[in-house]
């Protein structure tokens, strides 16, 4: 607090500067020391209110240095409250780094695929996804209203995009024809007695077209092929397997199962896209006496994508 007799003196000099040359009579009322010893003692004052402040700010500051510390005592504060990672889905793409709380995640898919699942999710305060991490699923272009594939051709769904295929039997030539029996099986018509080269010939060509992804782990059983007998008719006794065409180019071998069943196995990864074609043979023996042959064309479309 100011005494009462130097604030008095404040409020005094204050009006006497205030009032100007205009009242110079009222200087009268004080004579040059007392005007000196008030001005003094104003300046005292005022040294004190600086020494004041200046011991404020010096408390304030101490304060808050020993908050400081205090503050950097404490042990660390828990951990912020983050969700589990999420990778991109196969076939698709994520959008989003940070699993922090209320941070959002997008998904999309390839060209070919469907989403199946939440497009976004969000992180929530107790660590976990507002949904269940989407996949891609392959889009059936096959079943679509939409015609896909022209007149006369069939379309293959493969992984991520679809093929229009067309079947064809043999061209005949000489006594040897062909008639299609189905959309994807060729017989031969019968061959006159006589004719050796013609019984030689596949009796029946199949078509069978396999969709695979990219850099599938190998081996792996792709393609089987039996024989059947007709009722009341005895069947072959032996059968032989070989893989008689197209350009695999050694990805494949063709190997036995049982005694009827034949395998075609990829024993080399393929990465697409690409498309390969192998033709497997079977060859039907009764007592050491060739019956008949059956191939089967396989065509095989590799994906791009890893599915």
């Amino acid at each position: 607090m100011v005494p009462g007799r130097p604030r008095a003196l404040l409020l005094l000099l204050l009006l006497l500067l205030l009032a100007g040359p205009a009242s110079r009579a009222s200087q009268n009322c004080f004579n040059k020391q007392q005007l000196l010893a008030a001005i003094r003692q104003l300046q005292q004052v005022l040294k004190g209110q600086e020494t004041r402040f200046a011991e404020g700010i010096r408390n304030m500051k101490s304060r808050l240095a020993a908050l400081h510390s205090s503050v950097n005592r404490v042990g660390p504060g828990a951990p912020p409250v983050s969700c589990p990672a999420l990778n991109a889905p196969p076939d698709g793409r994520k959008f989003g780094s940070k699993y922090l709380v209320d941070h959002e995640v997008h998904f999309t898919c390839n060209p070919g695929f469907q989403l199946v699942g939440p497009s976004s999710v969000v992180c929530l305060s107790n660590g976990t996804w507002s949904g269940e991490q989407p996949h891609c699923q392959d889009v059936d272009e096959c079943v679509s209203p939409q015609l896909m594939c022209p007149r006369g051709t069939m379309c293959i769904n493969t992984g991520g995009s679809f093929q229009c295929v067309s079947p064809e039997c043999p061209e005949g030539s000489g006594n040897v024809s062909y008639v299609k029996t189905s959309p994807f099986q060729c017989e031969r018509n019968p061959c006159p007695m006589d004719s050796r080269p013609c019984r030689h010939l596949p009796k029946t060509i199949s078509f069978h077209y396999l969709s695979l992804p990219s850099n599938l782990k190998t081996p792996i059983t792709l393609f089987r092929m039996a024989t059947a007998s007709a009722p009341g008719r005895p069947g072959p006794n032996s059968l032989r397997f070989g893989i008689v065409g197209g350009n695999s180019r050694g990805h494949f071998v063709m190997q036995r199962s049982d005694r009827q069943t034949g395998e075609l196995i990829l024993v080399q990864t393929l990465e697409g896209p690409q498309t390969l074609e192998v033709d497997v043979d079977m060859s039907e023996y009764l007592d050491r006496t060739f019956q008949a042959n059956h191939v089967s064309k396989v065509t095989i479309f590799v994906s791009p994508y890893d599915f």
